[in-house]
């Protein structure tokens, strides 16, 4: 399977500097997004801290191509605990930085396979054959809330205290990340977003950029833009990964 890989990531319309981060390298199938929280700038540096972090420690252990799943799963726990604890130190030794912390979204595709592994409410969708779905679950109080039946969908839209998350990276010493494999198809497109995207549009809006817009950078300027026109009220971030046929790989006999 070979994957495209696009990003991009604004401050919106609303805050005054850009705490989310983004870092690709599609040579190991590798996409990290996160969403920084905290005062005096401390979220550009728990997120920026974050997705280095990951990068680095994913690089040293997948640059050989041959990792299977559970070395891979076992890397991507090893790189968030690392990132974590970096940015706990951090807070620990710059009173300015004193509780920042991020949300985090990895995702490493390989073959036919996708590892992801989140912390927070950055999210992972995916369309196939027209449909988009979400892969991941918000770790936040509002999504226990609707799993527990107190709150309907439609509530949720307008909910105020909707990115209030119950886990987030470097808050305290040890993290607790939630790992899931999936299937890749011939055809996929997946969405990686913090979210001043989701936020700000519908999941039936952005299915229906995706299946209108190509190629890949056009589909995320248009998002991007339409999150603007919504009232970007948060900083936005998005990466968009499509899979197809890998025509440079022989075929099996």
């Amino acid at each position: 399977m070979k994957c495209d890989f696009f990003s991009l990531t604004d401050r919106g319309r609303v805050r005054a500097n850009n705490e989310d981060a983004v870092v690709l390298d599609p040579t190991l199938g590798l996409a990290v997004l996160a969403d920084g929280m905290g005062g005096y700038n401390a979220g550009e540096v728990a997120s920026h801290l974050a997705t280095t972090e990951v990068l680095r420690h994913l690089r040293d252990t997948l640059q050989d191509g041959q990792s299977g799943p559970r070395e891979v799963r076992r890397a991507l726990q090893h790189s968030v605990e690392a990132a974590n604890l970096a940015i706990y130190e951090a807070a620990l030794g710059n009173p300015d930085w004193r509780g920042m912390a991020t949300t985090l979204l990895v995702t490493v595709f390989g073959g036919a396979r996708l590892t992801v592994g989140h912390v927070g409410d950055s999210r992972l969708y995916r369309l196939r054959q027209g449909q988009l779905i979400q892969l991941t679950r918000d770790h936040s109080l509002l999504q226990e809330q609707i799993d527990a039946g107190l709150v309907s969908p439609e509530m949720a839209r307008v909910a105020q205290y909707k990115n209030l998350v119950t886990r987030a990276v470097g808050v305290e010493p040890l993290v607790s990340l939630e790992v899931a494999e999936h299937v890749v198809q011939a055809g996929d497109t997946y969405l990686l977003c913090s979210d001043g995207l989701n936020d700000m549009l519908p999941d039936g809006q952005m299915a229906q950029i995706l299946k209108r817009e190509t190629p890949l950078d056009q589909a995320g300027h248009v998002l991007l833009a339409a999150a603007n026109a919504a009232g970007g009220r948060d900083n936005i971030s998005l990466v968009l990964v499509q899979c197809s046929p890998d025509s440079h790989r022989p075929t099996p006999p």
